[in-house]
């Protein structure tokens, strides 16, 4: 007969697995840190860089900073702000995945942004591995003026900064991280020095990319790229009048767009 401690010990172990091994970082060319656990990315396959438009100043500046750093050289953490739906993340993945089609061991790390403070956990790390890497934090923004000082601390300055083998990459609506509204709610004698310290987050990185609304002919630009690549048809005033509905003209709408195309058609993207 089994001993009831063995079988009690057992059933917690079903009920709560220890956590998988963390995934080799040398293996792949995506993770994921959901937080004290690496795990190789599933299905990473960005969009061609070429197909997207509309981004090709930002684009050029991207792809040198993350080929300097593929090739173990000076590199700047980056963040991409602005307008919602303009590329930013797919910018992010797409330039990485070229630059390992062209032998660059740069690895992507997409990091969960409310799990910022197990960030010292990823670096120490991926300190240990013989690789570059890029870490993703998506869509950040801080909602209260102190939750930016940790990041501002991992940037620079701090006893726990990120190694020199890893930069990070942040996308973000907001220019400067920090609402300004927020940023201006002090108590300090000099108003205008609480501000400079809650904005200063965006001085942190070393490289700064504006994303911003695009014109009808780049909206369009952007519908004729995707359908070309997918074999669609598609009416110019029809891909207008789609995005006039929703407000917005943007290369998420413009995929959008593409989707319900290809639908009707009965195309498989």
């Amino acid at each position: 007969m089994t001993d009831p401690l063995i079988r009690i010990a057992e059933a917690l172990e079903r009920l709560a697995p220890p956590p998988a091994p963390p995934a080799d970082p040398l293996a792949h060319p995506a993770y994921v840190w959901r937080g004290h656990n690496l795990s190789e990315a599933r299905a990473f396959a960005p969009l061609p860089l070429d197909r997207l438009r509309g981004v090709d100043a930002q684009r050029e500046v991207l792809r040198a900073n993350f080929e300097r750093l593929a090739g173990g050289h000076a590199a700047q953490d980056v963040l991409l702000w602005g307008a919602r739906g303009t590329g930013k993340s797919a910018l992010v993945k797409s330039t990485i995945a070229a630059v390992q089609a062209k032998g660059g061991r740069l690895a992507l790390v997409e990091a969960a942004t409310q799990h910022l403070e197990t960030l010292p956990e990823l670096f120490a790390l991926l300190a240990r591995a013989d690789r570059p890497f890029a870490i993703f934090l998506d869509d950040l923004g801080f909602d209260a003026s102190g939750d930016a000082r940790a990041l501002r601390s991992l940037l620079e300055g701090g006893a726990e900064a990120r190694p020199a083998n890893a930069r990070l990459v942040v996308t973000s609506n907001r220019r400067h991280l920090v609402p300004r509204d927020i940023a201006e709610q002090s108590s300090a004698i000099n108003p205008r020095d609480s501000v400079d310290d809650n904005l200063a987050l965006a001085d942190r990185f070393g490289l700064s990319l504006g994303f911003h609304a695009i014109d009808q002919d780049t909206y369009i630009d952007i519908v004729r790229g995707y359908a070309e690549a997918y074999g669609l048809d598609f009416d110019p005033a029809e891909a207008v009048n789609w995005a006039t509905r929703r407000g917005s003209r943007s290369g998420r709408v413009a995929w959008q767009y593409v989707v319900d195309l290809a639908g009707r058609a009965g195309v498989a993207l």
